[in-house]
């Protein structure tokens, strides 16, 4: 059987598709994933994947194509000449699948199938509903059962990448914490400041810090990083991204794709997360993890880019102190 999966948003969100696209490939010859461009990385990334399909929707992200621009009867006409037998869409809870639903049904996908809060009509085969409080990588997972797709029984259901590659020239020798200071939105950066200082509370208790992030980030990771800490901004991909934190202590860092990112490679996380989205749905899945960040904030559940509040209190108020005992804790450590 033929099966596409869609999960057409971020980075992180294809990551924590991939238990569910794990599960369909255990019951597929041959899995596509569709994703958007933001998200191709971590396609790549995922075990299970035998061909991306990368399509920028004009539904998805902070600056979508127009339809004429994303060249919708070019994207039917590609998954129709596929032939597939079943499609797998993946959304947040926040997102309806019909709009890609109506693409699959005008591409002949024989069976299609989702979790959607809307009347289906005739777009869904299999209308799946969301239990309550369910993570994102659960609620994936068990729409790809409702979909009759399973998990293996030998999986474990969390998050996995393919084999990293070693990183050591990268980082150096030794134990390190790494520290990402970026992030997608800015309503879930921890400031800057506080990322200094954070680096150097690290270091002052004993450890040695890798400061991470893309290469638009260079300008803030050198200045978390300054004298004291290994500033690989701009220097991975997210292969090398991978094992750079596979490697690492404890990985310290906002709702972001890396955390997500860390949690399949299993390091522990400790996650500023600004409640913006909620933490039982978003927060690091499958590894220990500490929340930090005040999680009944005004800005609660509004899915803001930018903060609501003046002075951003629910990460700004989390102090170096904080994240150097999150550490510790997840060290093992007492502080």
């Amino acid at each position: 059987m033929k099966a596409l999966v869609v999960r057409l948003d971020s980075f992180g969100d294809v990551l924590l598709a991939g238990p569910a696209v794990r599960a369909v490939a255990a019951h597929s010859s041959h899995v596509t994933l569709l994703c958007g461009p933001r998200g191709e990385p971590a396609a790549r990334l995922l075990p299970g994947v035998d061909d991306v399909i990368v399509w920028d929707a004009p539904w998805e992200g902070f600056d979508p194509p127009t339809v004429r621009e994303a060249d919708v009867e070019g994207l039917v006409r590609r998954l129709r000449g596929a032939a597939f037998d079943a499609a797998l869409v993946l959304t947040s809870f926040h997102q309806s699948p019909l709009p890609t639903a109506l693409l699959l049904r005008l591409a002949d996908v024989r069976r299609i199938g989702a979790d959607s809060v809307d009347h289906p009509g005739r777009l869904l085969d299999v209308r799946h509903r969301r239990l309550p409080g369910r993570h994102e990588a659960e609620a994936a997972l068990d729409t790809a059962a409702a979909m009759g797709f399973p998990p293996h029984p030998g999986d474990d259901g969390r998050l996995r990448v393919l084999p990293p590659p070693d990183t050591v020239a990268l980082t150096g020798n030794g134990p390190y914490v790494v520290l990402h200071p970026g992030a997608s939105a800015p309503a879930r950066a921890w400031s800057p400041q506080r990322c200094v200082e954070a680096v150097e509370s690290l270091v002052y208790a004993g450890h040695r810090v890798v400061v991470t992030g893309g290469p638009d980030e260079t300008a803030l990771t050198r200045e978390v990083a300054g004298d004291l800490a290994v500033d690989l901004g701009g220097r991975t991909v997210p292969r090398t991204l991978a094992g750079v934190l596979r490697d690492a202590g404890v990985v310290v860092c906002g709702n972001t794709g890396p955390a997500h990112l860390a949690a399949a490679v299993g390091t522990p996380v400790v996650s500023l997360f600004a409640p913006v989205v909620p933490a039982e749905r978003w927060a690091p899945y499958g590894v220990p993890s500490v929340l930090l960040g005040d999680q009944n904030a005004p800005c609660a559940d509004t899915r803001a880019c930018h903060c609501p509040v003046p002075g951003h209190p629910c990460l700004d108020e989390v102090t170096a102190q904080d994240v150097v005992a999150a550490v510790h804790k997840l060290l093992g450590e007492t502080t």
